[in-house]
């Protein structure tokens, strides 16, 4: 049985802005507001928007308080996450999330946001939308069409389906390992990803296919942290591998390259062994251009020919 599909949002619909993990640079604020209400959305700023507790977009009581009162409101359409940084999973323990089942609404957001992904998605059975965020990509003079034209169709026809996640021009996808696959799309940052492991909020990944992306993590620890993803045994019913952008995640030892493995080398040594099909290079992650992703529904992967499709 398939998650339920938010409401589609429209022009004149009520957005909450918040911030379960890190606090937003005060620069940032009103034009990540304006970029919001360009779209044709009256907005909400929630006050973990403007509030901070040392990294933190206010204390952890605040953070998990405020997202469910955004939940539990009926005025509110949908919720954008307006930056990630650190703390959504510090949150999760004090979410209302029967109530948060029983109101499913647009969630959007992308890196810190993957606890909150996952948790939605297997906990509360609702489809959440890995996008571009306000005060991070939508104030961007580099903020391009591809990029809007993903997000506004994700977030304004939540039940789109039937449609390719294409790359952007120039970017071709590559084949790591062939075949097809079908399952239901989950994932999202790594590190968010392997920090789930052995909580009462674990990623299950039986059946599914993983999005994985990350920034500012150099080789070695991609290395760790697939290798403890491996070992934990939620691979094994895996069924498809896409990998989206690496940013900033180069060598550990500049200058010693002797002691370095490069990127596809570790994919190769530790994800080609599952023997399912991998996709690389997918325009998605801590870059622009970027897609947006609907976690929850499910998509058909041909790793031989190439492409990605969503079906439902």
């Amino acid at each position: 049985m398939g998650l339920k599909i938010p409401k589609a949002l429209k022009k004149g619909d009520t957005v909450a802005l918040i911030s379960a993990s890190g606090a937003t640079p005060t620069e940032r604020l009103q034009p990540a507001i304006e970029a919001v209400e360009k779209l044709g959305f009256r907005v909400v700023v929630g006050e973990t928007c403007r509030t901070r507790h040392g990294y933190f977009a206010g204390n952890d009581a605040l953070r998990a308080k405020e997202l469910n009162e955004m939940f539990a409101n009926p005025e509110i359409d949908g919720i954008f996450c307006i930056r990630g940084g650190y703390g959504a999973t510090r949150i999760l323990p004090m979410l209302d999330l029967d109530m948060i089942t029983k109101n499913p609404k647009v969630f959007a957001g992308y890196s810190d946001v993957t606890a909150l992904h996952i948790v939605f998605n297997q906990l509360c059975g609702f489809v959440t939308y890995h996008t571009p965020m306000p005060s991070t990509e939508f104030i961007k003079d580099k903020m391009d069409e591809y990029t809007w034209d993903y997000f506004i169709k994700s977030v304004t026809n939540t039940e789109w389906c039937d449609y390719l996640l294409e790359n952007s021009k120039g970017e071709p996808l590559d084949t790591l390992v062939s075949g097809t696959a079908t399952g239901q799309l989950a994932g999202g940052n790594l590190t968010l990803v392997t920090a789930s492991l052995g909580t009462p909020f674990e990623i299950d990944l039986k059946g599914k296919i993983l999005f994985l992306e990350d920034i500012d993590e150099n080789v070695q620890r991609i290395d760790r942290m697939l290798t403890q993803l491996s070992m934990s045994g939620n691979l094994k019913e895996l069924k498809g591998i896409l990998l989206g952008a690496w940013t900033d995640c180069g060598p550990m030892d500049t200058k010693n390259p002797e002691n370095n493995l490069d990127l596809k080398t570790v994919f190769e040594e530790i994800l080609v062994p599952l023997n399912i099909p991998i996709l690389m290079n997918v325009t998605c992650g801590h870059v622009l251009p970027t897609m947006s992703l609907p976690l929850g529904k499910t998509i058909t992967m041909d790793a031989t020919n190439k492409t990605i499709r969503v079906i439902g």
